[in-house]
């Protein structure tokens, strides 16, 4: 009898435990907002050129979805770098085109691209022949 009450014990405790991880709710996607100007670039930038980017970030899948849209320039590239408000980054992912707005993608981040992203730590950037460092900068914000 004792170890059919063992028995029963252990399969109700594999039961909930199973339950459990199946109602564990999966992460909403964040969104992620920059704002454009010349004045975020290092060193700031006199332009009248503007922009947004608009994005989610789902942590799950780490996909970034984003639209980065622009007026008031040409640009001739344009990345994601990393970096924090006023720190020039490197680049790590790369526009997959930047002739017309909107510059629409989605790309997978890597777990330090990830913990740039959500300590503010990486921002985008549209470079032209006029400001080859860069013409306008959004500093990626995580909600």
């Amino acid at each position: 009898m004792k170890s059919l009450l063992l028995a029963a014990l252990a399969a109700l405790t594999l039961a909930t435990a199973c339950k459990k991880d199946e109602d564990s709710p999966t992460p909403a996607p964040m969104q992620v907002t920059g704002t454009f100007s010349g004045a975020n670039e290092t060193p700031a930038v006199t332009t009248s050129a503007t922009g947004n980017v608009s994005a989610t970030y789902n942590k799950s899948t780490k996909t970034l979805t984003y639209t980065v849209t622009y007026a008031g320039l040409t640009p001739t590239a344009g990345h994601f770098h990393l970096g924090a408000p006023g720190v020039a980054g490197p680049v790590v992912i790369q526009f997959p085109y930047v002739a017309y707005s909107p510059i629409m993608g989605s790309t997978l981040l890597t777990q330090s691209q990830e913990d740039a992203l959500l300590a503010g730590n990486m921002y985008a950037n549209l470079h032209t022949a006029a400001n080859s460092g860069g013409e306008i900068r959004a500093n990626l914000v995580a909600k």
